[in-house]
This record gives structure tokens, C-alpha cells and sequence, in this order.
């Protein structure tokens, strides 16, 4: 009996200890605040929205060595700014709301995805942090993480935890698109002006299809801050799920077929993302893919941590695991961003 009562007072102990103070909520939702001015900010500029980036002005500063070290204060000096001119400009900052409220939604759905289901087998884990980022990031954001502080209990939570946030936030993708097709405008084909240099964003199959229930040319649409957002949102779903390390893609990979093929399947993956980095900067003048590169390179010096209990799967969670893969085919674009 008396074992009984440790083990639940022990249970306890342990739930208070993962259990969020108002404090550490307010920190969390101040950094939550920040990245949404950051990300609305990102909607308002160029490449999401119409206003001029401040990037641009970048060129002059670097025409001398002496000047680079100015750099922090011209980006603090010209962030303020931007935000005063969002917040005296109406229609720039309803642009860069319909942007940055989304995907934020988009972002709380899947760190909450991992969250929750880090609170259900009771794995001790952070509030998501979210990351700011302002001018230097397209989106305004680096995303959002969660930090687990315990060992997982079984292979059957590293897969659950692991496919919570992008399910979560896939299926909140999908009433973001709807408003985005439902408020996208099209343009005359005779009226499109290509010109050198400009940013393309390739689709991937879920935008396709979208388009295609719609009745939409993609070719001829005009993108606003609903579609931005789950272009993002798709990005950040796929670059998850890429069978990695400890990515989401990388703890459904490692519950499935174990150590051996998590190893081998992140050596594939860290080739093949080499190879599409080079092809997409060689073919498209895009160097946006050696930073996964970078990323997945970090992941195969990570590894995967042992789960306490390591019994297989079952058949259930294997066919979760051929639904998540196939969110991955939805979601992947080899060359996202192009440059004309």
C-alpha cells in the first residue's frame, strides 16, 4: 500500500513540475507577441507584401569595411522605423496581418501538437518558444520549438509526439487555404510583367490541388498574406518531416524501423538535400537550400535518444505513419524559391 502511494505521490510530484507558472507563461507569450510584430512586419515587405524591403539599403553599407560594424544599429534604427510606418499605414498593416495572424495559428497548432502530447505520457516539456526574427528572415520568424527535459517513456510516444505537430498543423493549413483561394485574385494573362531578378515560389501539391478545386492558374494568381502563410507553413511541415535526426520526420522514422535505418535514412537525406541545394542554386540562382543542408547536417551529428521501452509499433500507428508521409509528398517543394 504504501508503495502504491509513493509512486502516486511521485506521479504527482511530477505533474506539479511540468504544470506552467504565470510566469513562465507570460515569458512564453511574450516572445509569442514579439514574433507576431516581427511577422507582421515580414507580411507588409517585400517579398510578401508590397512595401520596399529595408534590406535593399543593406548595399551601402557594406561599401566600406569600416561601416559593417554599424550594422546592429541600422537594423535596430530601421526596425523601429518599420514598425512606426506599419503602425501609421492601415492598408500595410491589414497586409501584414493577413500574413502573420495565420501563421502564427499555424505554428501554435503544431508546437501545441507536440505539447499536448508530451502532457499525455506525462514527458516533461517546455511551453513552445517562439522565435522573433525582424528584416533578416523573410517570414519574420526562425518558427517555434518546444524543449523535452525527460526520456521518452516508449517508441509509441517518441511516434506520437513526433507526428502531433505536423498533423496539428497540416490540418490547420487547410482552412488557411480555403480563405486564401476563397480572397485570391487573378490577373490578366496579357498584364504579366516578368522581370530579371524576380522571386518565383514554387508549389507544392496541396496549393496545386487547392488551385485546381478552385478553378485557379496559379501562373496567373496574385498572392496575398493567406497563401503566404501556408506556403510557409508547408515549408516548415516538410522540412519536419524530413526522416532526420530529431526532426518529426526523424522520431516517426526511429519508432517505426529503429536505430539502423533512422542512421541510414539521415545519411540519404543529408544527400539528397546536398544535391538539391546545388541544383537549385546552379539552375535557379537560389541559395535557400543549403540551409537545410546545413540543418540536416546538424541533425546526423544529433542522433536519436533510446526510448525506455523499445516494443514495436502497432499496425494502427504504421498506417499513421503512411498518412504522415504522405503530408510530407503534399507539402515538399525540391526547389521552393527561384529566382528568375
Amino acid at each position: 500500500m504504501s508503495d502504491s502511494n509513493s509512486f502516486i505521490s511521485e506521479e504527482s510530484s511530477l505533474e506539479r513540475a511540468m504544470r506552467p507558472t504565470a510566469r513562465t507563461w507570460a515569458k512564453h507569450f511574450g516572445f509569442f507577441f514579439l514574433t507576431l510584430c516581427t511577422a507582421t512586419l515580414a507580411g507588409s515587405i517585400y517579398p510578401f507584401g508590397s512595401t520596399p524591403s529595408p534590406l535593399f539599403e543593406l548595399e551601402h553599407i557594406f561599401d566600406s569595411y569600416q561601416s559593417i560594424a554599424t550594422i546592429p544599429i541600422w537594423l535596430t534604427v530601421t526596425t523601429l522605423k518599420s514598425f512606426w510606418f506599419l503602425l501609421n499605414d492601415l492598408e500595410s498593416l491589414k497586409q501584414g496581418l493577413t500574413f502573420s495572424i495565420p501563421l502564427l495559428i499555424i505554428l501554435t497548432a503544431h508546437e501545441f501538437g507536440h505539447y499536448i502530447a508530451c502532457r499525455i505520457y506525462n514527458v516533461d516539456a517546455t511551453l513552445p518558444y517562439f522565435l522573433p526574427l525582424p528584416l533578416f528572415s523573410p517570414a519574420g520568424t526562425l518558427g517555434a520549438f518546444i524543449k523535452i527535459l525527460s526520456p521518452m517513456p516508449s517508441r509509441k510516444a517518441v511516434f506520437d509526439i513526433g507526428v502531433a505537430g505536423p498533423i496539428a498543423g497540416f490540418v490547420a493549413i487547410i482552412p488557411v487555404a480555403v480563405i486564401a483561394f476563397l480572397t485570391m485574385a487573378q490577373v490578366n494573362p496579357a498584364d504579366v510583367v516578368i522581370s530579371e531578378g524576380d522571386l518565383y515560389f514554387s508549389d507544392g501539391l496541396l496549393i496545386k490541388l487547392f488551385a485546381y478545386l478552385f478553378g485557379f492558374d496559379l501562373q496567373f494568381a496574385v498572392p496575398n498574406g493567406f497563401y503566404f502563410a501556408i506556403w510557409v507553413g508547408l515549408l516548415i511541415t516538410s522540412m519536419n518531416l524530413i526522416p532526420s535526426g530529431q526532426l518529426d520526420g526523424g522520431h516517426a522514422l526511429f519508432a517505426v524501423f529503429g536505430e539502423k535505418i533512422h542512421n541510414l535514412m539521415g545519411k540519404i537525406a543529408f544527400g539528397v538535400m546536398a544535391i538539391i541545394s546545388m541544383s537549385g542554386f546552379y539552375f535557379y540562382g537560389s541559395p535557400s537550400g543549403f540551409l537545410f543542408t546545413v540543418i540536416l547536417g546538424i541533425m546526423l551529428r544529433l542522433g536519436h535518444p533510446e526510448p525506455i521501452d523499445t516494443s514495436p509499433l502497432d499496425f494502427k500507428r504504421k498506417v499513421i505513419a503512411i498518412l504522415t508521409l504522405l503530408i510530407f509528398i503534399l507539402s515538399f517543394v525540391p526547389f521552393p524559391v527561384q529566382i528568375r
